[in-house]
């Protein structure tokens, strides 16, 4: 049974993914989920999945939950009204640079999460990584500072903080 454990998170994940991008829960549209379900969480478990007891707690999925809400809703709100307010503008205010952001991260997921998070957030984008110094290279449109601590403020702190109660 604790094998069969490690399983779960991930082929819910699955299956819920499938039912809310396929748009139907005809007797089929389950079937087909629970199927696909079950054969991607057989292939990717073993390298997703360490500990089924962390993979499985509600307070991590909680944690997640507020995470993708925050996401896809304020701070994609937030980036998309500065860009849009810079292509408006008739002088088209823009300082674009490459910046050092330093993460505090250690755990693996969190680090690939908040490089997502950075880089599908319009206006920057992380460009490298640097696992011996600990730093993102993110290119940001408007760039308001150069100094690390005012970057990971600016664009790193709160994905990261938020991430880390999921991953960490």
């Amino acid at each position: 049974m604790r094998r069969v454990r490690r399983y779960v998170p991930i082929a819910v994940l699955v299956f819920v993914i499938y039912i809310v991008f396929s748009g139907s829960v005809a007797p089929y549209d389950i079937v087909i989920g629970v199927a696909l379900a079950i054969a991607v969480s057989a292939l990717a478990t073993r390298y997703l999945v360490s500990d089924e007891g962390k993979a499985l707690s509600f307070r991590r999925f909680a944690n997640l939950v507020r995470y993708a809400f925050y996401y896809l809703t304020i701070a994609e709100f937030k980036a998309h009204s500065k860009v849009i307010r810079i292509i408006l503008s008739k002088d088209m205010p823009v300082r674009p640079a490459i910046v050092r952001v330093p993460y505090r991260a250690r755990n693996s997921y969190t680090i690939v999460g908040s490089a997502n998070s950075i880089t599908n957030t319009p206006g920057t984008v992380v460009v490298d990584l640097d696992t011996e110094r600990s730093l993102f290279y993110v290119h940001w449109i408007y760039a308001v500072a150069l100094d690390p601590e005012t970057t990971y403020r600016e664009i790193l702190k709160v994905f990261e903080e938020r991430l880390s109660k999921v991953f960490e």
